[in-house]
């Protein structure tokens, strides 16, 4: 199986605002950068979406290791809780939804289809892969024509 890199990060102005994602993929001396933006999302969402589009992008099964800012995602995921609401019928308890249950569901997909290992790196701290896909995020949140995140603003 290929051993594959992926850093990932999510920026948005305001929250909910115009945000974006930026992706580095890594494959020995291979590198791909991805990035794209939304009107109107959040920073959760963007962060998710990152992590997606990065493992979407892959076109065999692959050992990846995924590096992300997000305490949101890494905890979701390495926790078991979304897996939790995917079972509770995307209920986090008998009061709440879980959010962005729509992205949950893409992500545990492609986590079944690849074996992905969350690693949790602090945002802005020097990390230049991680500050790469920051200025990725930042630069595709603020384009013009951005797409629109149809579940977020029909939500």
């Amino acid at each position: 199986m290929k051993k594959i890199e992926i850093y990932t990060d999510g920026a948005c102005s305001g929250n909910p605002g115009k945000g974006g994602y930026g992706v580095v993929l890594i494959y020995n001396q291979h590198r791909k950068e991805i990035s794209g933006g939304y009107r109107l999302t959040t920073n959760n969402r963007m962060e998710m979406m990152a992590a997606i589009i990065g493992l979407e992008a892959l076109t065999a099964h692959c050992d990846v290791t995924l590096y992300t800012d997000s305490r949101y995602l890494v905890d979701a995921i390495t926790k078991g809780w979304a897996k939790k609401w995917q079972a509770n019928d995307w209920q986090r308890n008998s009061k709440e939804m879980a959010k962005n249950h729509d992205l949950w569901q893409r992500l545990l997909d492609l986590c079944e289809h690849h074996q992905v290992e969350f690693i949790w790196v602090k945002g802005h701290a020097g990390h230049a892969e991680n500050e790469r896909c920051d200025r990725l995020a930042v630069a595709a949140s603020q384009k013009e024509d951005l797409s629109i995140d149809k579940v977020y603003e029909n939500g």
